[in-house]
Protein backbone atom coordinates (compact mmCIF):
# COMPACT_ATOMS: atom_id res chain seq x y z
CA UNK A 1 0.00 0.00 0.00
CA UNK A 2 1.11 3.54 -0.69
CA UNK A 3 1.73 6.36 1.77
CA UNK A 4 0.69 9.96 1.10
CA UNK A 5 2.85 12.91 2.19
CA UNK A 6 1.44 16.39 2.81
CA UNK A 7 2.99 19.80 3.27
CA UNK A 8 -0.10 21.51 4.71
CA UNK A 9 -0.48 25.24 4.18
CA UNK A 10 -3.22 27.81 4.62
CA UNK A 11 -3.67 28.39 0.87
CA UNK A 12 -1.70 25.61 -0.84
CA UNK A 13 -0.83 22.06 0.18
CA UNK A 14 1.89 19.98 -1.44
CA UNK A 15 1.22 16.30 -2.05
CA UNK A 16 3.64 13.43 -2.55
CA UNK A 17 3.10 9.67 -2.73
CA UNK A 18 5.30 6.67 -2.12
CA UNK A 19 5.94 3.80 -4.47
CA UNK A 20 4.32 0.43 -3.68
CA UNK A 21 7.37 -0.72 -1.71
CA UNK A 22 7.38 2.38 0.48
CA UNK A 23 10.93 3.31 -0.48
CA UNK A 24 10.72 6.37 -2.71
CA UNK A 25 8.60 9.52 -2.45
CA UNK A 26 7.33 11.12 -5.65
CA UNK A 27 5.93 14.64 -5.83
CA UNK A 28 2.35 14.61 -7.10
CA UNK A 29 0.77 18.03 -7.07
CA UNK A 30 0.09 21.21 -5.18
CA UNK A 31 -3.54 21.65 -4.23
CA UNK A 32 -4.73 25.27 -4.32
CA UNK A 33 -7.52 25.35 -1.74
CA UNK A 34 -7.74 28.97 -0.67
CA UNK A 35 -8.57 28.67 3.00
CA UNK A 36 -11.00 25.75 2.56
CA UNK A 37 -10.07 22.58 4.43
CA UNK A 38 -13.25 21.01 3.02
CA UNK A 39 -12.04 21.49 -0.57
CA UNK A 40 -8.60 20.20 0.40
CA UNK A 41 -9.95 17.09 2.14
CA UNK A 42 -12.16 16.27 -0.84
CA UNK A 43 -9.15 16.33 -3.18
CA UNK A 44 -7.04 14.28 -0.75
CA UNK A 45 -9.90 11.77 -0.50
CA UNK A 46 -9.89 11.42 -4.32
CA UNK A 47 -6.12 10.81 -4.30
CA UNK A 48 -6.37 8.30 -1.45
CA UNK A 49 -9.07 6.27 -3.19
CA UNK A 50 -7.43 6.36 -6.62
CA UNK A 51 -4.05 5.25 -5.25
CA UNK A 52 -5.03 2.84 -2.45
CA UNK A 53 -3.25 4.91 0.20
CA UNK A 54 -2.88 3.18 3.57
CA UNK A 55 -1.70 6.12 5.69
CA UNK A 56 -0.82 9.80 5.54
CA UNK A 57 2.29 11.63 6.71
CA UNK A 58 1.97 15.37 7.34
CA UNK A 59 4.62 17.98 8.04
CA UNK A 60 4.47 19.28 11.60
CA UNK A 61 5.52 22.95 11.83
CA UNK A 62 7.83 23.08 14.85
CA UNK A 63 10.02 26.11 15.53
CA UNK A 64 13.77 25.75 15.00
CA UNK A 65 14.22 25.22 18.76
CA UNK A 66 11.67 22.33 18.62
CA UNK A 67 8.92 24.29 20.39
CA UNK A 68 5.43 24.40 18.96
CA UNK A 69 5.01 27.07 16.31
CA UNK A 70 1.97 29.24 15.59
CA UNK A 71 0.71 26.86 12.87
CA UNK A 72 0.63 23.82 15.18
CA UNK A 73 -2.95 24.45 16.34
CA UNK A 74 -4.26 24.70 12.75
CA UNK A 75 -2.29 21.63 11.72
CA UNK A 76 -3.60 19.61 14.69
CA UNK A 77 -7.16 20.62 13.83
CA UNK A 78 -6.65 19.67 10.19
CA UNK A 79 -5.18 16.27 11.19
CA UNK A 80 -8.28 15.55 13.30
CA UNK A 81 -10.53 16.42 10.34
CA UNK A 82 -8.49 14.20 8.01
CA UNK A 83 -8.59 11.24 10.40
CA UNK A 84 -12.33 11.65 10.91
CA UNK A 85 -13.12 11.99 7.20
CA UNK A 86 -10.72 9.42 5.75
CA UNK A 87 -10.48 6.90 8.60
CA UNK A 88 -6.71 6.65 8.04
CA UNK A 89 -3.75 7.02 10.37
CA UNK A 90 -2.12 10.46 10.02
CA UNK A 91 1.49 10.65 11.22
CA UNK A 92 3.05 14.01 12.07
CA UNK A 93 6.66 14.50 10.96
CA UNK A 94 8.95 17.37 11.96
CA UNK A 95 9.09 19.53 8.83
CA UNK A 96 11.84 21.92 9.92
CA UNK A 97 14.03 22.98 7.00
CA UNK A 98 12.07 21.05 4.34
CA UNK A 99 11.05 24.27 2.58
CA UNK A 100 14.65 25.50 2.76
CA UNK A 101 15.83 22.21 1.22
CA UNK A 102 13.16 22.49 -1.48
CA UNK A 103 14.27 26.03 -2.37
CA UNK A 104 17.90 24.92 -2.46
CA UNK A 105 17.05 22.09 -4.86
CA UNK A 106 15.05 24.40 -7.12
CA UNK A 107 17.88 26.96 -7.17
CA UNK A 108 20.35 24.24 -8.17
CA UNK A 109 17.99 23.37 -11.01
CA UNK A 110 17.91 27.04 -12.11
CA UNK A 111 14.13 27.23 -11.93
CA UNK A 112 12.46 30.61 -12.34
CA UNK A 113 10.78 32.21 -9.33
CA UNK A 114 7.40 31.67 -11.00
CA UNK A 115 8.07 27.94 -11.40
CA UNK A 116 9.45 27.73 -7.83
CA UNK A 117 6.26 29.15 -6.38
CA UNK A 118 4.19 26.53 -8.20
CA UNK A 119 6.16 23.50 -7.03
CA UNK A 120 7.81 24.37 -3.70
CA UNK A 121 4.98 22.81 -1.68
CA UNK A 122 5.07 19.61 -3.74
CA UNK A 123 8.83 19.28 -3.29
CA UNK A 124 8.47 19.97 0.45
CA UNK A 125 5.83 17.21 0.67
CA UNK A 126 8.25 14.90 -1.11
CA UNK A 127 10.98 15.68 1.43
CA UNK A 128 8.56 15.15 4.35
CA UNK A 129 7.45 11.79 3.01
CA UNK A 130 11.00 10.69 2.13
CA UNK A 131 12.16 11.47 5.68
CA UNK A 132 9.41 9.18 6.99
CA UNK A 133 10.22 6.41 4.49
CA UNK A 134 13.94 6.60 5.35
CA UNK A 135 13.08 6.35 9.05
CA UNK A 136 10.97 3.23 8.34
CA UNK A 137 13.74 1.55 6.37
CA UNK A 138 16.19 2.00 9.28
CA UNK A 139 13.88 0.16 11.69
Amino acid sequence: MKILGLDYGEVRTGVAISDELGMIAHGMETIEHGNSDKKLIERIKEIVLANQVSKIVIGYPLNMNATKGPRIEKTDLFVKKLERELKLEVIKIDERLTTVAAHKTMTQLNLSNKKKKKIVDTISAEYILQMYLDKLSKN
